[in-house]
């Protein structure tokens, strides 16, 4: 896996640090377990669904916490395999933490466990002060001049 030398960004730029961070986490990320698989989806311009295949696990086993721009899912199993004794273990079900970093404004809207698939939707949403805005153009009727002084004859 190639990896990539941020050190000439933090020489060059000023307040980039977050992002660089963030490619170094992203980076990190990726080279960690595939386990459970999922789905980034745009469902509109500003409206994303996260679907991750949790199958076997109930809702009471499964923690969503969003912190500081960072949606965490984590999955817990209770161990109960002492009674149960298999001939194949296909399905994994095993512990898990799941990380998103979410872009600013981006909010979690719903959760919904359904079929085995965790169905996170995610929503921008901009404040007032940042979206677009008209400004109004307003006329003015210069004054007509006047001359003082003296009569037209």
């Amino acid at each position: 896996m190639r990896t990539i030398d941020f050190s000439p960004l933090y020489r060059s730029v000023v307040g980039f640090d977050r992002l660089a961070a963030q490619l170094d986490a992203a980076a990190a990320q990726n080279s960690a377990s595939g386990y459970p698989p999922y789905n980034i989806e745009r469902t509109d311009e500003n409206a994303y669904r996260v679907e991750i295949a949790v199958a076997g696990f109930r809702p009471d086993e499964l923690t969503i916490e969003v912190k500081e721009n960072l949606l965490t899912v984590t999955g817990r199993k209770a161990a109960n395999d002492d009674a149960r004794k298999f001939l194949h273990r296909g399905l994994a079900e095993r512990n898990f933490e799941r990380r998103f970093q979410l872009a600013d404004y981006v909010i979690v809207t719903d959760a919904n466990l359904a079929d085995g698939l965790l169905s996170i939707a995610l929503k921008r949403e901009l404040p007032e002060a940042l979206k677009p805005r008209t400004i109004a153009i307003g006329t003015t009727t210069p004054a007509t001049a006047q001359i003082k002084g003296k009569k037209a004859a």
